[in-house]
């Protein structure tokens, strides 16, 4: 131990895959752990984890992937949103033994040679400030636009309209119903919703040109598999 009380080995200073003794919490050794295998970004990753670990703890604390932040960790803030199996999911609500789906965070998102087009549409209309929730916007914006691409109805969608049809418009009020989910204290929501309709199709541009919410769902769920398979 040094003079100023911390012990000469870093808690980082850890193998990624290497679990704490006791899981989660620090609760002891005696605590149930199972073997599991996920799917993370394309990669395979053996982990013995306490039962109560969530997906947020592994992916953090267990593998070193910090983009999905840890906000209320209630599943009210949606700092943590990843996707699994190409759905968005709040990873601070999810046990990590339960994943038997791929799962894509902020940092596999990206194509091998550039961005994904939300996270250049994030970066050119500045949707973003102190960056703290960018991640969970993002990875939740690519969910969305898959379930609006797949007809999927949101709470302001019109009731008349058929479900499960065809691609629901993304209109800005329907941009801002389906990314509710997802806060962002220093007030960019702005901007978010300029981005995502940047990447939808909503105006025009030189991002990603005038793309369809169908064409951008085939976009998002190309990315998702390539960086799951």
């Amino acid at each position: 131990m040094d003079d100023a009380g911390a012990t000469s080995e870093s808690p980082t200073s850890r193998e990624p895959h290497e679990p704490r003794e006791g899981g989660t919490g620090g609760r002891g050794p005696s605590a149930p752990t199972s073997d599991v295998s996920l799917r993370i970004n394309g990669n395979t990753y053996g982990l013995r984890l306490d039962h109560r670990t969530t997906l947020l703890d592994t992916l953090r604390e267990h593998l070193d992937l910090t983009g999905a932040k840890k906000g209320c960790d209630h599943g009210q803030c949606g700092a943590c949103t990843v996707l699994v199996g190409g759905r968005r999911i709040n990873s601070c609500l999810v046990l990590a033994v339960t994943c038997d789906e791929p799962v894509t965070t902020i940092e596999g998102l990206a194509g091998h040679d550039r961005l994904h087009p939300l996270q250049e549409a994030f970066v050119s209309r500045d949707a973003l400030q102190c960056g703290y929730c960018t991640p969970g916007q993002i990875c939740s914006a690519a969910g969305m636009l898959d379930e609006a691409a797949a007809g999927h109805p949101s709470h302001v969608t019109p009731p008349d309209r058929p479900a499960g049809g065809d691609p629901a418009p993304l209109t800005p009020e329907e941009i801002r119903e389906r990314m509710s989910g997802n806060i962002c204290r220093c007030g960019a929501y702005a901007n978010i919703v300029d981005a995502i309709r940047d990447v939808a199709g909503g105006v025009s541009g030189d991002l990603v040109g005038n793309v369809g919410e169908d064409a951008v769902g085939d976009a998002v769920r190309d990315v998702i598999k390539e960086a799951t398979s």
